[in-house]
């Protein structure tokens, strides 16, 4: 039987976890006769590409001197740590990846917490070594730091260190790039130090469910460990989440080899394998042997923290560039996703086709957002809200982050004072000399209510003239900490429904900032634009200037435009009202008011009032 590896890739978001998985796929024995082209070739998915980050955990295996090794790529990312979770499960060992300028960052501590609670043997990875301002001795020590507080074994502490450039495909057991020459060192170090699975092959048969995907000829496809025994294709017991055995039929088994999965006849215990066979099978579930079944522990997944309101898109131009716009196909849709992702949950809505969705964070749910609109869904999105508890002592609880902020030393002035208005809470704060570049960066760290993040990321950029990064990861349930005073915003709200031109929106910009340029419909309760004052303004941008005997219609309107700011689907929900909705469709992104006629919304003031 083949000796067998089982590693999880770890790492903050941007650190290299999957150029370096790229390394050791084309380094590999696998791939010694034909070569891989492209990088960050894990990243299959369209928006993994453009966002530069992972999303969606992702299975390969490799063989290096006989020994087969299964390596996950997992997120980086808290908004999706729901994948993390599950895939401590798959493996038996880590390799943390580490900046070597960087250091270890706030979601390196989310995913090193979860591969220490999990008890595996972690290889530090000091990556990006070729960096001009590495500094590997003090990112080791801070490592080092990080593994004691999180509460890590003795064994656990004495992690072997690895120095890499995933970039050039090159590692070695010291911090000199010029002695390097490829990868070897650390795939001779896995085999070294990560434990091969402690398993019983002749045991009754367990397999864990940690992923589910979707197969056009298969169906659905379930991916997770052979725990103990043999698996082969056929009958076995399915143990659900309620411990409800039901016998089933495994039609197809699949083993991971390179970036392929290929049909196999059996699968030893310890093995990471796909099958197919279960069409309602679900993550956390568990695939037994037909005569001695038994349940694997069940896998607790956090809680959403965050929820949006989805609808079916309400504004005079729904269907007009969606090809699916029912409520039917929205619920099909959101049913399917809640089978791949754990940390999702969908409740029916208080109104007619809508849905409350909720998730992890804004990013999570911005995610679902864009992947529906590509796939060719028009759908309405509320502004995101925070999802309240009540404690055992039946006290109000609600979410906190702790937010660690990077910026320029000239900046940090703005960003506490905003962050202090948010009811954010100072933990930290140090002010690193500058480095070549002639500005000193102030390295800040708060404890704050999610209620105070929402929004105030686009307004950070903005603070820091994009050179601040932003980081936060969930702490937990605290409680209710009372109203957040933010600055209110106000909207340039179109006039009537038409075409937005020149001379019109010239009248318009004077009052703010405009979202739109000339030559776009709109309609009536779009918003157009935000208010310079903190109060909403009817525009009306599709007035023309009339024609008269003395002037052609063209004079004046020489005068510049200004030009519009456009939003991505963050940002556009960022800045949502709580009277105002987000219309997505696969072409556009607008917002609108949720009542579009002035005398609908002063009615709605007044009822509330």
């Amino acid at each position: 039987m083949t000796d067998i590896r089982n590693i999880a890739l770890i790492a903050h978001v941007d650190h290299g976890k999957t150029t370096l998985a790229d390394s050791l796929l084309k380094q590999s024995d696998t791939f010694k006769e034909r070569g891989l082209e492209g990088e960050t070739i894990l990243d299959s998915n369209e928006l993994e590409r453009e966002r530069g980050i992972t999303i969606l955990a992702k299975n390969v295996a490799v063989m290096y001197n006989g020994t087969k090794i299964n390596i996950v790529d997992t997120p980086g990312h808290a908004d999706f740590g729901g994948e993390v979770e599950r895939i401590m499960n798959l493996v038996d060992g880590a390799l943390l990846l580490v900046d070597a300028k960087e250091g270890p960052m706030p979601q390196t501590r989310f995913v090193l917490r979860k591969a220490i609670q999990a008890g595996h043997r972690i290889i530090l990875v000091i990556n990006k070594i070729d960096k001009p301002d590495a500094r590997p001795d003090w990112v080791l020590n801070q490592t080092f730091d990080l593994f004691v507080t999180l509460g890590a074994s003795d064994r656990q502490q004495d992690f072997p260190v690895i120095y890499a450039s995933a970039k050039q495909g090159k590692a070695g057991l010291e911090d000199d790039l010029s002695k390097m020459t490829n990868i070897k060192p650390l795939f001779e170090t896995i085999i070294k130090e990560i434990p091969a699975p402690v398993v019983d092959a002749s045991a009754p048969l367990q397999v864990s469910v940690a992923n589910i995907n979707y197969d056009n000829y298969k169906g659905k496809m379930a991916t997770g460990r052979v725990v103990r025994g043999t698996f082969r294709p056929g009958a076995v017991m399915w143990i659900n989440r309620e411990g409800k055995m039901v016998p089933a039929k495994i039609a197809s088994l699949m083993g991971f080899m390179g970036m392929n999965r290929i049909e196999v006849a059996e699968a030893k215990a310890g093995d990471i394998v796909a099958f197919a066979g279960i069409p309602e099978i679900n993550i956390g579930e568990t695939v037994a042997d037909l005569e001695k079944p038994e349940a694997l522990p069940i896998i607790q997944i956090e809680e959403p923290t965050v929820k949006m309101t989805f609808g079916v898109n309400t504004s005079p131009f729904a269907g007009q560039e969606g090809q699916f716009t029912t409520s039917r196909n929205i619920k099909e849709r959101l049913e399917r996703e809640l089978q791949n992702d754990v940390a999702l949950r969908v409740e029916p809505g208080t109104g007619d086709g809508t849905f409350i969705v909720s998730g992890r964070g804004e990013l999570h749910l911005a995610i679902l957002i864009e992947r529906m609109r590509r796939e060719g869904f028009e759908l309405q999105a509320s502004r995101p809200q925070v999802i309240m508890k009540k404690s055992a002592s039946g006290e109000l609880a609600e979410p906190f982050e702790e937010v660690s902020i990077e910026c320029p030393e000239n900046a940090s002035g703005s960003v506490i004072e905003k962050m202090g208005r948010r009811k954010g809470e100072m933990q930290d704060m140090r002010v690193d000399p500058s480095t070549g570049s002639g500005q000193a960066t102030a390295y800040l760290q708060f404890m704050i209510p999610t209620r105070g993040l929402i929004g105030y990321r686009t307004e950070f950029m903005m603070d820091t003239r994009g050179q601040g990064i932003i980081n936060s990861i969930f702490l937990g349930y605290q409680p209710f900490i009372g109203t957040i005073e933010t600055s209110p915003h106000g909207s340039l709200i179109s006039f009537e429904t038409g075409e937005s031109n020149s001379y019109g929106l010239q009248a318009a910009q004077e009052r703010g900032q405009l979202f739109i340029g000339p030559n776009v419909k709109v309609y009536q309760g779009m918003v157009i634009g935000q208010n310079a004052k903190p109060e909403d303004l009817e525009v009306n941008v599709c007035k023309e200037k009339k024609l008269s005997n003395m002037r052609s219609k063209g004079d004046g309107v020489a005068e510049g435009l200004t030009t519009p700011r456009n939003m991505s689907l963050e940002e556009a929900l960022e800045y949502l009202g709580d009277d105002e909705l987000l219309e997505v469709t696969p072409k556009s992104l607008r917002v609108r008011k949720q009542f579009l006629k002035n005398f609908e919304r002063k009615r709605a003031e007044q009822s509330a009032n």
